[in-house]
Protein backbone atom coordinates (compact mmCIF):
# COMPACT_ATOMS: atom_id res chain seq x y z
CA UNK A 1 0.00 0.00 0.00
CA UNK A 2 0.77 3.67 -0.44
CA UNK A 3 2.40 5.68 2.50
CA UNK A 4 3.98 8.89 3.95
CA UNK A 5 6.95 7.89 5.69
CA UNK A 6 9.14 10.16 7.86
CA UNK A 7 12.65 8.38 7.97
CA UNK A 8 14.75 11.24 9.70
CA UNK A 9 14.41 14.49 11.89
CA UNK A 10 13.86 17.15 10.99
CA UNK A 11 12.22 15.60 7.50
CA UNK A 12 9.52 15.57 5.05
CA UNK A 13 7.67 13.04 3.73
CA UNK A 14 8.37 10.29 0.97
CA UNK A 15 5.67 8.77 -0.53
CA UNK A 16 6.50 4.54 -0.72
CA UNK A 17 5.30 1.13 -0.71
CA UNK A 18 4.81 -0.22 2.63
CA UNK A 19 4.03 -3.86 3.86
CA UNK A 20 0.78 -4.25 6.15
CA UNK A 21 -0.02 -7.79 8.24
CA UNK A 22 -3.23 -9.64 8.25
CA UNK A 23 -5.10 -8.44 11.83
CA UNK A 24 -4.00 -10.32 14.53
CA UNK A 25 -6.52 -11.06 18.06
CA UNK A 26 -7.99 -7.69 18.91
CA UNK A 27 -7.30 -5.84 15.54
CA UNK A 28 -8.94 -4.36 13.47
CA UNK A 29 -7.80 -3.52 9.29
CA UNK A 30 -9.32 -0.31 7.85
CA UNK A 31 -9.54 1.05 4.22
CA UNK A 32 -8.38 4.59 4.86
CA UNK A 33 -11.14 7.18 3.43
CA UNK A 34 -9.34 10.37 4.56
CA UNK A 35 -6.72 11.90 6.87
CA UNK A 36 -6.72 15.40 8.41
CA UNK A 37 -3.61 16.94 9.03
CA UNK A 38 -3.20 18.31 11.89
CA UNK A 39 -0.37 20.73 13.54
CA UNK A 40 1.15 18.87 16.34
CA UNK A 41 2.21 16.22 13.48
CA UNK A 42 4.86 19.63 12.35
CA UNK A 43 6.19 19.22 15.64
CA UNK A 44 7.16 15.62 14.34
CA UNK A 45 8.50 16.87 11.06
CA UNK A 46 10.43 19.14 12.22
CA UNK A 47 11.93 17.79 15.27
CA UNK A 48 10.76 19.13 18.21
CA UNK A 49 9.10 16.14 19.46
CA UNK A 50 10.96 13.26 18.93
CA UNK A 51 9.43 9.59 17.36
CA UNK A 52 10.64 6.48 16.39
CA UNK A 53 11.51 5.68 12.52
CA UNK A 54 10.86 4.96 9.94
CA UNK A 55 6.91 6.24 10.17
CA UNK A 56 3.72 6.79 8.85
CA UNK A 57 2.15 9.74 10.11
CA UNK A 58 -1.04 10.97 10.68
CA UNK A 59 -3.83 10.64 13.61
CA UNK A 60 -6.84 11.93 12.43
CA UNK A 61 -8.41 9.36 10.48
CA UNK A 62 -11.18 7.07 8.99
CA UNK A 63 -12.54 4.40 6.68
CA UNK A 64 -14.01 1.33 6.37
CA UNK A 65 -13.11 -1.98 8.44
CA UNK A 66 -11.94 -4.75 6.17
CA UNK A 67 -11.30 -7.48 8.32
CA UNK A 68 -11.27 -8.14 12.33
CA UNK A 69 -9.20 -10.85 14.50
CA UNK A 70 -9.71 -12.86 16.50
CA UNK A 71 -11.63 -11.50 19.94
CA UNK A 72 -12.80 -8.19 18.08
CA UNK A 73 -16.26 -6.83 19.45
CA UNK A 74 -16.43 -3.15 18.67
CA UNK A 75 -16.82 -3.15 15.18
CA UNK A 76 -17.24 -5.37 12.49
CA UNK A 77 -16.48 -5.66 8.54
CA UNK A 78 -18.05 -2.83 6.66
CA UNK A 79 -18.49 -0.68 9.49
CA UNK A 80 -17.63 3.14 8.87
CA UNK A 81 -15.31 4.18 11.82
CA UNK A 82 -13.51 7.01 12.77
CA UNK A 83 -9.78 6.02 14.68
CA UNK A 84 -8.39 8.28 17.75
CA UNK A 85 -4.92 8.12 19.19
CA UNK A 86 -6.76 7.98 22.65
CA UNK A 87 -6.44 4.26 22.36
CA UNK A 88 -6.52 2.74 25.48
CA UNK A 89 -5.84 -0.24 27.68
CA UNK A 90 -9.05 -1.26 29.81
CA UNK A 91 -7.28 -1.93 32.36
CA UNK A 92 -4.43 0.34 34.14
CA UNK A 93 -5.45 2.93 36.94
CA UNK A 94 -6.47 5.81 34.28
CA UNK A 95 -8.71 3.73 32.77
CA UNK A 96 -10.23 1.94 35.79
CA UNK A 97 -10.93 5.93 37.00
CA UNK A 98 -12.18 6.47 33.56
CA UNK A 99 -10.06 9.07 32.34
CA UNK A 100 -8.95 6.92 28.97
CA UNK A 101 -7.07 9.12 27.18
CA UNK A 102 -4.54 9.29 29.59
CA UNK A 103 -4.16 5.25 29.38
CA UNK A 104 -0.80 4.76 30.41
CA UNK A 105 -0.46 1.06 29.53
CA UNK A 106 -1.24 1.76 25.98
CA UNK A 107 1.85 -0.48 24.82
CA UNK A 108 -0.44 -2.87 25.80
CA UNK A 109 -2.75 -2.44 22.76
CA UNK A 110 0.95 -3.29 20.79
CA UNK A 111 2.31 -5.98 19.19
CA UNK A 112 5.28 -7.57 21.03
CA UNK A 113 8.74 -7.26 20.05
CA UNK A 114 8.28 -10.80 19.15
CA UNK A 115 5.79 -10.43 17.00
CA UNK A 116 5.20 -9.74 13.08
CA UNK A 117 5.07 -5.94 12.83
CA UNK A 118 1.69 -4.56 11.59
CA UNK A 119 3.49 -2.39 9.08
CA UNK A 120 7.07 -2.81 7.40
CA UNK A 121 8.83 -2.09 4.54
CA UNK A 122 11.70 -3.70 2.94
CA UNK A 123 12.09 -6.49 5.83
CA UNK A 124 11.89 -3.25 8.37
CA UNK A 125 9.54 -2.53 11.28
CA UNK A 126 7.37 0.36 10.19
CA UNK A 127 6.08 2.45 12.86
CA UNK A 128 2.43 4.18 13.00
CA UNK A 129 2.54 7.56 14.42
CA UNK A 130 0.22 7.96 17.32
CA UNK A 131 -1.33 4.02 17.10
CA UNK A 132 -2.86 5.06 13.75
CA UNK A 133 -0.38 5.71 10.88
CA UNK A 134 -2.88 7.39 9.04
CA UNK A 135 -1.52 8.95 6.16
CA UNK A 136 -1.63 5.02 4.55
CA UNK A 137 -4.36 3.36 2.17
CA UNK A 138 -4.67 0.84 5.37
CA UNK A 139 -4.08 1.21 8.83
CA UNK A 140 -4.08 -1.86 10.77
CA UNK A 141 -4.94 -0.80 14.68
CA UNK A 142 -6.50 -1.96 17.76
CA UNK A 143 -10.16 -2.08 18.67
CA UNK A 144 -10.00 0.02 21.22
CA UNK A 145 -8.55 2.59 18.79
CA UNK A 146 -11.76 2.98 16.71
CA UNK A 147 -15.04 3.68 16.70
CA UNK A 148 -17.98 2.66 14.36
CA UNK A 149 -20.57 5.94 12.94
CA UNK A 150 -23.30 6.71 11.48
CA UNK A 151 -22.87 5.48 7.61
CA UNK A 152 -24.56 8.81 6.66
CA UNK A 153 -21.91 10.92 7.83
CA UNK A 154 -19.37 11.70 4.75
CA UNK A 155 -16.07 9.93 5.85
CA UNK A 156 -13.68 12.96 4.52
CA UNK A 157 -15.53 15.19 7.13
CA UNK A 158 -15.20 12.41 9.56
CA UNK A 159 -11.50 11.91 9.32
CA UNK A 160 -11.75 15.57 11.38
CA UNK A 161 -13.54 14.54 14.26
CA UNK A 162 -10.85 12.08 15.27
CA UNK A 163 -8.52 15.31 16.45
CA UNK A 164 -9.59 18.54 15.52
CA UNK A 165 -13.58 18.21 16.53
CA UNK A 166 -12.70 16.06 19.39
CA UNK A 167 -9.88 17.87 21.07
CA UNK A 168 -11.61 20.81 20.78
CA UNK A 169 -15.30 20.25 21.52
CA UNK A 170 -14.21 18.62 24.06
CA UNK A 171 -11.90 21.03 25.63
CA UNK A 172 -14.84 23.36 25.85
CA UNK A 173 -17.51 20.35 27.10
CA UNK A 174 -14.87 17.84 29.09
CA UNK A 175 -12.57 19.93 30.17
CA UNK A 176 -13.76 23.38 31.25
CA UNK A 177 -17.24 22.24 31.67
CA UNK A 178 -18.50 25.81 29.99
CA UNK A 179 -21.56 26.91 31.80
CA UNK A 180 -24.41 29.10 29.68
CA UNK A 181 -23.83 32.69 30.26
CA UNK A 182 -19.89 32.16 30.64
CA UNK A 183 -16.97 34.43 28.83
CA UNK A 184 -14.81 32.20 26.80
CA UNK A 185 -11.44 33.19 24.95
CA UNK A 186 -9.84 31.00 22.37
CA UNK A 187 -5.97 32.29 21.46
CA UNK A 188 -5.09 30.93 17.69
CA UNK A 189 -7.55 29.35 15.68
CA UNK A 190 -6.82 26.94 13.78
CA UNK A 191 -8.39 23.44 13.48
CA UNK A 192 -8.25 22.88 17.36
CA UNK A 193 -9.27 26.43 18.35
CA UNK A 194 -11.94 26.82 15.75
CA UNK A 195 -13.71 23.64 17.27
CA UNK A 196 -13.14 24.66 20.88
CA UNK A 197 -15.16 28.06 20.00
CA UNK A 198 -17.93 26.24 18.13
CA UNK A 199 -17.97 23.82 21.58
CA UNK A 200 -18.63 27.41 23.37
CA UNK A 201 -21.64 28.48 21.12
CA UNK A 202 -22.79 24.95 21.89
CA UNK A 203 -22.71 25.44 25.47
CA UNK A 204 -24.22 28.86 25.89
CA UNK A 205 -21.14 30.62 26.22
CA UNK A 206 -22.13 33.98 26.45
CA UNK A 207 -19.17 35.72 25.15
CA UNK A 208 -17.09 34.21 23.08
CA UNK A 209 -13.43 35.61 21.88
CA UNK A 210 -11.10 34.94 19.07
CA UNK A 211 -7.60 36.02 19.32
CA UNK A 212 -5.80 34.95 15.72
CA UNK A 213 -2.89 37.11 13.79
CA UNK A 214 -4.60 35.55 10.44
CA UNK A 215 -8.19 37.84 9.21
CA UNK A 216 -9.56 34.79 7.12
CA UNK A 217 -9.45 32.75 10.60
CA UNK A 218 -10.76 35.46 12.89
CA UNK A 219 -13.94 35.82 9.89
CA UNK A 220 -14.34 31.75 10.43
CA UNK A 221 -15.07 32.23 14.11
CA UNK A 222 -17.12 34.73 13.58
CA UNK A 223 -18.75 31.71 11.36
CA UNK A 224 -18.75 29.17 14.06
CA UNK A 225 -19.50 31.21 16.80
CA UNK A 226 -17.59 33.55 17.98
CA UNK A 227 -19.05 37.05 19.13
CA UNK A 228 -15.90 39.05 19.40
CA UNK A 229 -12.31 38.79 17.35
CA UNK A 230 -9.09 40.40 18.43
CA UNK A 231 -6.58 40.98 16.19
CA UNK A 232 -3.25 39.79 17.54
CA UNK A 233 -0.99 40.88 15.07
CA UNK A 234 -1.83 44.47 15.48
CA UNK A 235 -3.19 44.77 19.49
CA UNK A 236 -2.53 43.84 22.49
CA UNK A 237 -4.62 40.70 22.42
CA UNK A 238 -4.95 40.74 26.80
CA UNK A 239 -5.70 44.73 26.71
CA UNK A 240 -8.40 44.03 24.07
CA UNK A 241 -9.98 40.45 25.55
CA UNK A 242 -9.74 42.58 29.39
CA UNK A 243 -10.85 46.08 27.59
CA UNK A 244 -14.12 43.90 25.88
CA UNK A 245 -14.69 42.52 29.34
CA UNK A 246 -14.79 45.53 31.25
CA UNK A 247 -11.89 45.03 32.87
CA UNK A 248 -12.64 41.81 34.41
CA UNK A 249 -11.63 38.97 32.15
CA UNK A 250 -12.88 35.87 31.19
CA UNK A 251 -14.34 32.74 32.92
CA UNK A 252 -12.52 30.23 30.12
CA UNK A 253 -9.09 31.24 28.24
CA UNK A 254 -8.06 28.71 25.88
CA UNK A 255 -4.48 28.34 24.38
CA UNK A 256 -4.58 26.35 21.07
CA UNK A 257 -1.47 27.51 19.86
CA UNK A 258 1.73 25.60 21.92
CA UNK A 259 3.61 29.13 22.33
CA UNK A 260 4.91 29.87 26.36
CA UNK A 261 4.10 33.42 25.28
CA UNK A 262 0.78 32.47 24.63
CA UNK A 263 -0.14 30.77 27.12
CA UNK A 264 1.06 33.30 29.63
CA UNK A 265 -1.36 35.81 27.67
CA UNK A 266 -4.57 33.28 28.25
CA UNK A 267 -3.53 33.37 31.96
CA UNK A 268 -3.74 37.20 32.21
CA UNK A 269 -7.24 36.98 30.38
CA UNK A 270 -8.58 35.62 33.28
CA UNK A 271 -10.68 36.69 35.15
CA UNK A 272 -9.40 36.22 39.52
CA UNK A 273 -10.55 32.62 39.86
CA UNK A 274 -10.70 31.65 35.94
CA UNK A 275 -9.15 29.14 34.40
CA UNK A 276 -6.53 28.72 31.37
CA UNK A 277 -6.40 25.77 29.61
CA UNK A 278 -3.16 24.54 27.58
CA UNK A 279 -4.53 22.72 24.57
CA UNK A 280 -2.30 23.67 22.23
CA UNK A 281 1.14 21.29 22.01
CA UNK A 282 4.35 22.40 22.70
CA UNK A 283 7.74 21.29 22.07
CA UNK A 284 8.88 18.66 24.97
CA UNK A 285 11.60 20.94 26.31
CA UNK A 286 9.35 24.09 26.57
CA UNK A 287 8.71 25.48 29.76
CA UNK A 288 5.84 27.88 31.22
CA UNK A 289 6.29 30.58 33.57
CA UNK A 290 3.25 31.42 35.69
CA UNK A 291 3.15 34.58 37.77
CA UNK A 292 3.00 33.27 41.89
CA UNK A 293 0.34 36.01 42.92
CA UNK A 294 -2.06 35.16 39.98
CA UNK A 295 -2.34 31.56 41.61
CA UNK A 296 -2.64 32.47 45.22
CA UNK A 297 -3.67 36.28 45.34
CA UNK A 298 -6.03 35.67 42.33
CA UNK A 299 -6.99 32.11 42.46
CA UNK A 300 -6.16 31.21 38.82
CA UNK A 301 -5.82 27.79 37.55
CA UNK A 302 -3.55 26.57 35.07
CA UNK A 303 -5.09 23.14 33.29
CA UNK A 304 -3.36 21.23 30.76
CA UNK A 305 -5.74 19.29 28.45
CA UNK A 306 -4.95 16.33 26.29
CA UNK A 307 -7.62 15.27 23.45
CA UNK A 308 -10.48 17.41 25.25
CA UNK A 309 -10.61 14.80 28.15
CA UNK A 310 -11.97 12.68 25.46
CA UNK A 311 -13.97 9.26 26.02
CA UNK A 312 -13.94 8.78 22.08
CA UNK A 313 -16.25 5.51 22.11
CA UNK A 314 -19.16 7.74 22.64
CA UNK A 315 -18.34 11.16 22.20
CA UNK A 316 -17.41 10.98 18.74
CA UNK A 317 -21.07 9.31 17.75
CA UNK A 318 -22.34 12.21 19.45
CA UNK A 319 -20.67 14.72 17.29
CA UNK A 320 -21.48 12.96 13.85
CA UNK A 321 -25.22 13.11 15.34
CA UNK A 322 -24.57 16.69 15.65
CA UNK A 323 -22.92 17.55 12.87
CA UNK A 324 -25.83 15.34 10.81
CA UNK A 325 -28.60 17.80 12.61
CA UNK A 326 -26.60 20.93 11.31
CA UNK A 327 -25.83 21.85 14.75
CA UNK A 328 -21.69 21.02 14.34
CA UNK A 329 -20.33 22.86 11.59
CA UNK A 330 -16.73 20.51 10.33
CA UNK A 331 -17.37 21.39 6.49
CA UNK A 332 -16.12 25.25 6.98
CA UNK A 333 -13.18 24.01 8.78
CA UNK A 334 -11.78 21.72 5.78
CA UNK A 335 -9.59 24.40 3.28
CA UNK A 336 -8.48 22.04 1.36
CA UNK A 337 -8.79 18.35 -0.26
CA UNK A 338 -6.15 16.90 -0.77
CA UNK A 339 -3.54 13.60 -2.56
CA UNK A 340 -1.25 11.83 -0.30
CA UNK A 341 1.47 13.06 -2.93
CA UNK A 342 0.23 16.76 -1.79
CA UNK A 343 1.08 16.18 2.20
CA UNK A 344 4.57 18.48 2.35
CA UNK A 345 2.92 21.36 0.65
CA UNK A 346 0.16 20.70 2.92
CA UNK A 347 1.83 21.09 6.16
CA UNK A 348 3.75 23.70 5.06
CA UNK A 349 0.92 26.03 4.14
CA UNK A 350 -0.10 24.84 7.78
CA UNK A 351 3.09 26.10 9.45
CA UNK A 352 2.60 29.32 7.65
CA UNK A 353 -0.81 29.42 9.08
CA UNK A 354 -2.52 30.24 6.06
CA UNK A 355 -5.64 27.24 6.58
CA UNK A 356 -7.84 25.55 9.09
CA UNK A 357 -7.26 21.77 7.84
CA UNK A 358 -6.35 19.97 4.45
CA UNK A 359 -7.41 16.44 4.51
CA UNK A 360 -6.24 13.61 2.00
CA UNK A 361 -8.85 11.87 0.59
CA UNK A 362 -8.10 8.22 -0.88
Amino acid sequence: MRAAILTTQPGTLDIADVDIDSPGPGEVLIRTAACGLCHSDIHILDGAIPHQRPAVLGHEASGTVLAVGAGVTRVAPGDHVIACLSVFCGRCPQCARGRTWLCSNKAATMRGADERPRLSMNGQAVNASSWIGGLAEQMLVHQNAVVAIDPEMPLDVAAVIGCAVTTGVGAAWRSADIRAGETVAVLGCGGIGLNIVQGARLRGAGRVIAVDLQPAKRDLALTLGATDVVDAANTDAVAEVLGLTDGFGVDHAFEAIGLAATIAQSLAMTCAGGTAYVVGVTPMTATVDVPGYALWGQGKTVRGVHMGSNTFTTDMPRYVDLYLQGRLRIDELISRRIDLTEANDAYDALRKGEIARSVVVF
